[in-house]
Parts: C-alpha cells; structure tokens; sequence
C-alpha cells in the first residue's frame, strides 16, 4: 500500500504555492479600474487645502502613479512597485509627513469618493475599502492640528526626524 501511495505523488517541480487562477486585480477590472480610482483620487486631493499642500506640485503625478502601482500589486497585478521602488513600507515613506487624524479622514473622503464612482460589485467594495481605511489609520503619524505647509516644506528639506533619529543630544546606543 505505501509503494503504491508513492508512485502517484508527482515529483515534477512546480511552484510551492501556485497562483490562483484569478485575483482581485483581475475580478475588479485589472490596470484600468486602480488607473481609474487613483486618477479620481487625485483629483480630489489637488483641490483639497489639508491634502494638497503635502504633495510637492511637480511630484503629484509622480505620488498618483505609484499608489496606482502599489494597488495593482498589492491586488495581484505586476508587481512594477517593488521593481521600482523596493519594499513597499508605507510607514516609513509616509514618516516625513505630519499624518494627522484630520489628514487622514480627508484623505479616507477623497478615496471613498473615488471608490463609489467605480461602482464595483458590493463585495468588491467592501474588500477595497477595508484595506484602504485599515491602511489610512496605520499612517497617522501626529496628533492634533499641524500647520500643514510648514511639515511638507519641512518634509521636501529632509528636517523633519525620522522615527531612526534619536532624540536632540541623546544617542540610539
């Protein structure tokens, strides 16, 4: 019985964990439906005073593509995101910015308002929108009111600290 058992499991390489016939990306619309959300996106946030000013005007286009990018892989499309850019840490990327609750409520306006305009499946919403709230409320990174223009200058001047640097006059060690 157990040389019978051994000469059916197959021994031909192949993939541990094999990709599933269809993904997300591909349910939803593929590239053209993330192209869609984040073009509308963006288009509520280059009119919004809280937002716009933490994206540097000649970068804005730059900021769209690549949280297209991040989408379409995170979703399981091509992985052109990490290609380009490495890992995705999006703690660490949105570091420099004064991420707060406020911040990321207009931001939640501006993505839900994009999403709805999809007009997706209900489950399919539902699966995006979690994932997009769970992944706003994970940036916050400051508290209370912040004068925004004054964080993003401080931000493209690389004076704000890292979460890395030690506090003035003290060592990490």
């Amino acid at each position: 019985m157990r040389a019978a058992y051994h000469r059916r499991v197959s021994t031909a390489p192949g993939p541990a964990f094999p990709k599933p016939a269809s993904t997300f990306y591909d349910e939803v619309g593929g590239q053209e439906t993330f192209a869609l959300l984040t073009q509308r996106f963006y288009d509520g946030v280059r009119a919004d005073d809280l937002l716009s000013p933490m994206y540097p005007p000649e970068d804005l286009d730059g900021a769209q593509e690549r949280l297209e990018q991040f989408l379409v892989q995170y979703w399981g499309g091509p992985s052109t995101y990490s290609e380009r850019r490495g890992h995705p840490r999006l703690r660490m990327r949105h570091a420099p910015f004064a991420v707060t609750p406020a911040a990321r409520d207009r931001w939640l306006a501006h993505m839900r308002a994009a999403l709805l305009s999809l007009d997706l499946p209900p489950l399919h919403e539902a699966t995006l929108w979690d994932y997009l709230e769970r992944a706003a409320h994970a940036m916050v990174n400051a508290s209370g009111e912040v004068d925004v223009e004054t964080a993003a200058q401080a931000a493209v001047q690389g004076d704000r600290p890292t979460p890395l640097d030690p506090p003035p006059g003290r060592s990490l060690l």
